[in-house]
């Protein structure tokens, strides 16, 4: 099967199991990367007899709903021969189990070994060709039984670990997580902010004594703050900015951005501005997820 003919991922994650195999070179350790990421449980390069028992000890521990993936490949020696036998057996039991295979065509495969300046581990005293046919010829039987076949001569790394989220994500991995954070610029501007923005020009809520000992999370904070002609307007032309920036993040398979709103002390107009970011994002579809950094510092 190709990868077309794969169904859309499901958020019924019970019983998971994924086996990585195919061609060296072809991106097995990028797509188990991509589903640790995603929180799954991987191990590399073991004896295919093992995974059962593995699984077995990681669902007693964590439950059925864990998600268990391996990579297996020639470099076990012997017991690689007997992973189709392994894999029928793990068929027939109550769960999901899936057969990746990754290949690609010689010409990429001999340029990655060249880039990387590493043998190819079957070519023996051969050249990198050699050994990239050998393997090929060994890993045929598991092209032929696969779940997914991915080609992956056209992808780059960030690529592939896209496909793989789409493939193997929940709805919610796949998205896009954006944090709006507020601050107060005499705490220090946050290290992990991917933009910036100070909302000092508001008036301060701090100068009303009504106001003052309470914060923007409140609601008569946030009507001054966001009643502001200057305030509203920020806002709307912020949240027209912002949105080609996170449609490219999520293009280019970045999956959290921190969105980072400025005020002196991190109390009132950074706050009350960074909610109301926030809840235009969600209408729009993002997952989001506010967090105020210095309030309570005061």
């Amino acid at each position: 099967m190709t990868e077309e003919s794969i169904p859309s991922p499901t958020t019924d994650t019970r019983g998971d199991v994924v086996i990585i195999t195919g061609l060296a070179g072809a991106g097995r350790e990028t797509a188990a990367h991509a589903l640790e990421d995603m929180g799954w449980y991987v191990v590399y390069n073991i004896a295919p007899q093992l995974i059962g028992t593995l699984y077995e000890l990681q669902a007693s521990a964590v439950g059925r709903e864990n998600r268990f993936a391996v990579v297996v490949d020639p470099r076990s020696g012997p017991f690689f021969t007997e992973l189709g036998e392994v894999v029928d057996e793990l068929r027939k039991a109550d769960l999901r189990l899936r057969l990746l295979f990754l290949t690609a065509d010689e010409p990429t495969l001999v340029r990655r070994f060249d880039s990387v300046r590493r043998p190819h581990p079957l070519q023996g005293e051969e050249g990198v060709l050699e050994g990239i046919r050998r393997e090929r010829e060994m890993l045929a039987r598991y092209r032929r039984t696969a779940d997914l076949v991915i080609d992956t001569s056209p992808l780059n790394v960030h690529e592939l670990t896209m496909k793989m989220r789409s493939l193997f994500g929940t709805g919610e991995e796949q998205r896009l997580t954006v944090t709006m954070l507020s601050f107060g610029f005499k705490y220090g501007i946050p290290l992990e902010a991917d933009h910036v923005s100070d909302v000092r020009f508001i008036p301060n809520p701090y100068w009303v004594p009504e106001l003052r000992p309470k914060r923007g999370t409140d609601a008569d904070v946030a009507e001054f703050v966001l009643g502001d002609a200057n305030a509203a307007e920020f806002v709307e032309r912020y949240i027209e900015m912002i949105t080609p920036v996170l449609r490219g993040y999520s293009t280019e398979n970045k999956h959290f951005t921190t969105l980072a709103i400025g005020c002196t002390g991190g109390k009132h107009r950074s706050v009350a501005v960074s909610e109301r970011i926030g809840d235009e994002l969600r209408t729009a579809g993002h997952a989001v997820r506010i967090r105020h950094r210095d309030l309570g510092r005061e």
